[in-house]
């Protein structure tokens, strides 16, 4: 019984269409109906049941399907982890990301924890930060890193990191000018994080009713837009510091109103041996490269 009878059968069940499945597989039509003959011959029984261009599985089909992927997952789980072997690794974590937290301070902590532990392999996943607490909790990653406190109850979180949330303009005047006057001139991009935004709006339209506003919810795109002039942003200190220092955003002081800072959350589930490795070495990296106070 050959690997890739089984996942024709799996991919055509789902389909219930074996045109659909030979593109789903880049296939020709014909190797898609002689694997599902093999498969049925091997098996001695009769998987679908042909009704037109249609397939629908027999109650031998359906019977078979949860085993066929049971072995499908082992087999790629199996070759994953010898691929993982060839490379040298003996150990895997998987970390689901927040694409803040992913794109301004991850890079510079995974240089070094690869560095300091090249035995286990490292498999990022960015998702956005109100969709980690549920991959955690389903155990599709090992440890999340992520802007908003998750609402399952059969996880723990805790906050690693607490930073100051910069208001921030484009570097094109000569002066800066002050909070004020930069509101009526840029247009504030809104919702780039997904922490505080709510209660920050409803501050800035209590103390300028007039503000105008544009929801961007990336942040990447957010500072982007700030350098061409479309507008301004409230923004946390490490997903802006290399754009202020290389003068491409430049900070604006606040007068009236009150600037929230930003929490990183890591969540997990099961303490592995490697989740307290990253866990351990995250706290004493970001203490020492941030200098904030770490929540233990």
């Amino acid at each position: 019984m050959e690997i890739s009878w089984i996942r024709t059968f799996i991919i055509a069940a789902q389909n219930e269409n074996f045109r659909k499945t030979s593109e789903a597989l880049f296939l020709t039509q014909p190797a898609i109906t002689k694997h599902i003959r093999r498969l049925e011959e091997r098996l001695n029984t009769v998987l679908f049941e042909r009704v037109g261009k249609s397939v629908s599985l027999t109650p031998a089909g359906a019977k078979f399907l949860p085993y066929a992927k049971e072995m499908l997952e082992k087999y790629d789980q199996g070759i994953d982890n010898f691929e993982a072997w060839k490379q040298g690794y003996n150990k895997k974590l998987i970390i689901a990301a927040a694409p803040q937290i992913a794109s301004s301070i991850l890079p510079s902590l995974l240089r070094r924890f690869i560095d300091e532990h090249p035995d286990i392999e490292v498999i990022i996943s960015v998702l956005k930060s109100y969709e980690i607490g549920e991959g955690i909790s389903l155990g599709r990653a090992d440890i999340g890193l992520t802007k908003l406190q998750p609402l399952q109850t059969n996880i723990t979180s805790e906050v690693v990191h607490e930073e100051r949330v910069l208001f921030v303009g484009p570097h094109l005047e000569e002066e800066t000018l002050g909070e004020e006057a930069t509101l009526e001139k840029y247009r504030l991009i809104t919702h780039n994080h997904p922490d505080y935004w709510e209660l920050l709006l409803h501050e800035v339209r209590r103390h300028y009713p007039s503000t105008r506003t544009m929801a961007v919810d990336q942040v990447e795109i957010t500072k982007r837009f700030i350098e061409a002039g479309l507008g301004v942003s409230y923004l946390p200190l490490t997903m802006v510091e290399g754009e202020i220092r290389t003068d491409k955003l430049v900070e604006i002081q606040p007068e009236k109103i009150n600037v929230p800072s930003a929490k990183t959350y890591v969540v997990t589930k099961v303490k592995t041996q490697e989740v307290i490795i990253f866990t351990s070495f995250l706290k004493e990296a970001i203490q020492k490269n941030f200098h904030v106070q770490i929540n233990i």
